[in-house]
Formats: C-alpha cells, sequence, structure tokens
C-alpha cells in the first residue's frame, strides 16, 4: 500500500514541482517517515527548496528524513542512495534541520506531534554549491567485466 501511495502520488508532486523525477518512501521508514527524492538540480539552494517545497505538501510534513540524490540515482535501490548519502555530504553544507508537526505515533521526538526534521542533501556539489573543489567523476563499471563477475560470482566463494 505504501508503495502504491508513493507512485500515486508521485505524478502530482511532479506537476508542482518538475524537478523531481522519482520518489521512494521505503518500508523502513516506514512510508511515512523517511522519503528519498531524485532531483534535477539546475541553481543554488535548489534541493533545499525541494525538501522545504516536500515538507509543505500535506501529508509530507510529517516525514522525518528527506534524502535528496541527482536525478540518475536510482531512489529505489537503497546500497546506491546509502553510498550516495554516505559519500557526498558535508555536515555543515548538507544537513537541513527544520522543526515542524511529526506523526502522532512518533515516539522519538521529546514533545508530541512535534519535533526536528532533517533533510540531507547527497547530491554532486560543485562551485554553485560553494563547493569549489573538484567533484570526482562517477565509477561506472564496464559491462563486460560486471557480466563476468556476476557469471562467476560463486566461483569466489565470497
Amino acid at each position: 500500500m505504501g508503495k502504491a501511495t508513493t507512485r500515486l502520488f508521485l505524478p502530482l508532486l511532479r506537476q508542482l514541482c518538475p524537478e523531481i523525477v522519482d520518489l521512494a518512501m521505503p518500508l523502513e521508514g516506514v512510508f511515512h517517515n523517511c522519503a528519498i527524492v531524485s532531483v534535477r538540480k539546475r541553481f543554488p539552494g535548489h534541493v533545499r527548496k525541494v525538501i522545504h517545497f516536500m515538507w509543505g505538501m500535506g501529508q509530507m510534513m510529517y516525514t522525518k528524513c528527506i534524502i535528496a540524490v541527482d536525478a540518475e540515482v536510482n531512489v529505489h535501490n537503497s546500497s546506491e542512495v546509502a553510498w550516495r548519502a554516505f559519500n557526498n555530504i558535508d555536515g555543515k553544507r548538507d544537513l537541513l534541520f527544520s522543526d515542524g508537526p511529526l506523526d502522532a505515533l512518533d515516539h522519538a521526538s521529546p514533545t508530541a506531534h512535534f519535533g526536528c526534521r532533517i533533510g540531507i542533501d547527497a547530491t554532486r556539489k560543485g562551485p554553485q554549491d560553494g563547493h569549489p573543489r573538484p567533484w570526482p567523476p562517477e565509477l561506472v563499471m564496464d559491462k563486460a567485466i560486471e557480466a563476468l563477475v556476476n557469471q562467476r560470482w560463486k566461483e569466489y566463494g565470497i
């Protein structure tokens, strides 16, 4: 039901915020405590704009954690999202804290129905984001090597 809800609301979110590419609300977040959104960035602060937009959309105000990734990231692949979040953030620049409404069932906030939410910008950074250092290129495995490894995986004994 949670996956169906995500798929039903994605077209509406994209109509109101066309920079949204895809959305996942994983089971591990009980479908409402965590949202992963892929974003087509075009200007400084764009990801923050999208995160605030999402918190302003009805029941999305209860989402405790929104993780934003680049447009090409598969938001339904938790390993890929985790890799981006663990490697692409600087705590001071890329974490956004916002006090606001929380779900009535949230037991972690010190007060009922209200607490702190977090937005995580796990996108690539460049000068427009205040990041002057060069960003490393994407690591992409050659398809032939990937097929060979998959074919021989059991032989490796890992």
